[in-house]
Order: C-alpha cells, then structure tokens, then sequence
C-alpha cells in the first residue's frame, strides 16, 4: 500500500509543516505515507482556468502509478473518521496505490474532479490550502490508529 498526498503549492508556514512532520513521523512505514508538492503556477499571466488545467495535469503526472485517485474539493462528500478508517483498511488490504489531491489557490481542474475516484470534502468551512494539508495527515494517522484500536481516536 501507498498514500501519496500530492498538493499545490510548496512553500507552507512552518507550524504547518511541523505538524505535517509530527503526524508523519507516527505513521507506520507500511503505509509508506508521503507528501508531494507540485509547483504553484504564477497567477499573474494566465487566466484561472489554464492555471487549474496546467496545475492539474502536474497533479496527474505525479499520481501515474496510483489506482486509486481522491480529489478533495469543497463540493465533495464529507466522511466520518471511521468512513476514512474503513477505506484505509480496504486499501490496505487491496494493496493500493491511493493519491489524495489538494489544489491550488483556485480549486482544482474539471479534468482532476472527473479522473478522482471520489471527491472528498474536509469540511463546509472554508480553510487555507496549508491547513487542509495537515487535516488530510491529521486524518489518515487517526484512521490508522482507529484500525489499530490505539487510544489516539477517542469515540
């Protein structure tokens, strides 16, 4: 098995990245758990939509080998934690490859929404690109521990 959270935008504040830092480090290797950030178009010469379709297209290139594709996107369905726990379990026992993608500024393409597997959304809130990042990190290490009956995940 293999999640690869793959995201717009690479420079986050650094409470962001030592929280990403802090739930990485907890998961398990046999999640084999990794972060790839794709380079942010610059919105200043292009319109919204070639910036969203180049954007997107990097987002596909970086996610070749996976089998599974979740886009989170603020029209996608929202999911309990043991929702993201039983997927978790399916796709370890399926062996998969899972991507999970986090546009940039603008949302992402029509062309990622219709390859995604599934839209995800983290909530009705609207949140900073950064903080969804760590929510999603945040999300698979409590799925993890609720599989593995860890008191982390309280009910």
């Amino acid at each position: 098995m293999k999640i690869d959270l793959i995201c717009v935008g690479k420079k986050m504040p650094k409470w962001i990245e030592t929280g990403i830092e802090h739930y990485q480090k907890q998961l398990p290797k046999s999640l084999n758990f990794s972060l790839t950030p794709i380079e942010a178009q610059n919105r200043k010469h292009s319109d919204i939509e070639t910036i969203k379709k180049t954007e997107g297209e990097m987002l596909l290139k970086a996610s070749k080998e996976s089998t599974v594709l979740i886009a989170f996107d603020e029209t996608g369905k929202q999911h309990s934690t043991q929702d993201v726990a039983n997927r978790v379990k399916k796709w370890q026992q399926n062996g998969e490859r899972v991507s999970l993608f986090i546009g940039g500024a603008d949302g992402l393409s029509e062309e990622i929404k219709h390859h995604a597997n599934e839209l995800w959304g983290l909530s009705k809130l609207t949140l900073p690109h950064s903080m969804a990042r760590l929510l999603a990190v945040e999300q698979i290490y409590r799925a993890y521990t609720l599989i593995n009956n860890h008191p982390y995940h309280r009910q």
